[in-house]
């Protein structure tokens, strides 16, 4: 098997287009950061099997970013939305202030790398995942399509 960078670039850009789009943004920055603290955020709260089931249908530009900085330390749970979006805003860090203006627009941009998702992940590996998370984050996550 040939290793294709130009092609899991393009693939990872594709992801990102898409991203852009459900977020009713044209700034790749700010789509990145969004989908890079989602998805740090939730591979948090996954179980190691789970993250790996999940992320083997990413484009692997997109796996690169999941597992960047990622270490087997176990997963947390959390209980509440608003625990979530904290994490998210933690995760964001500095920039947090730039990318989120309401804890709304935070719940929506979740929405959108979950629906962006959707488009390269089984429907029954996305709800399997999102399925071990508690029934609040759920119900959040149900209304991801755009």
């Amino acid at each position: 098997m040939t290793l294709d960078f130009n092609k899991y670039a393009m693939k990872g850009n594709e992801f990102l287009n898409h991203l852009e789009n459900n977020l009713g943004v044209s700034d790749r920055a700010h789509a990145g950061r969004i989908l890079r603290s989602t998805l740090h955020v939730l591979r948090n709260h996954l179980t190691f099997e789970e993250s790996l089931q999940l992320i083997s249908q990413f484009p692997m530009a997109i796996k690169g970013v999941y597992v960047d900085g990622w270490t087997k330390a176990g997963h947390k749970k959390i209980k509440t939305v608003d625990d979530f979006v904290q994490e998210i805003l933690m995760e964001d860090a500095n920039i947090a202030w730039k990318d989120f203006s309401s804890k709304d627009e935070i719940i929506d941009c979740v929405r959108a790398v979950i629906a962006t998702i959707k488009l390269y992940a089984s429907a029954e590996e996305v709800e399997q995942a999102l399925g071990t998370l508690p029934k609040k984050l759920q119900e959040m996550f149900e209304s991801s399509e755009l």
